[in-house]
């Protein structure tokens, strides 16, 4: 499974998203650090879920690093997050 696919299927598990988008913007950082040959280094994440209702925009940037942990910690460089509740 590649890391997009990935990233995809552990937030959808841990959130049940409204929305989720998961875009690969590795090509954007080539020769930057963290990029390697392949991509799949440098995501921005947009996602809408009840689970972000009522908590603070550092406790949601939080939550989806624990879930996505193991990949922080090896091909992902970077990851940009817009978590939202339905109401926003």
């Amino acid at each position: 499974m590649s890391v997009t696919e990935t990233i995809k299927a552990k937030l959808t598990s841990a959130f049940a998203p409204e929305h989720l988008a998961v875009i690969d913007d590795s090509q954007s950082h080539r020769g930057h650090g963290g990029w390697r040959e392949g991509g799949e280094t440098h995501f921005n994440v947009e996602i809408v879920s009840d689970a972000f209702s009522g908590k603070s925009r550092v406790d949601r940037q939080r939550m989806v690093h624990e879930v996505l942990a193991e990949e922080l910690a090896g091909r992902v460089h970077a990851l940009s997050i817009k978590a939202k509740s339905p109401a926003e």
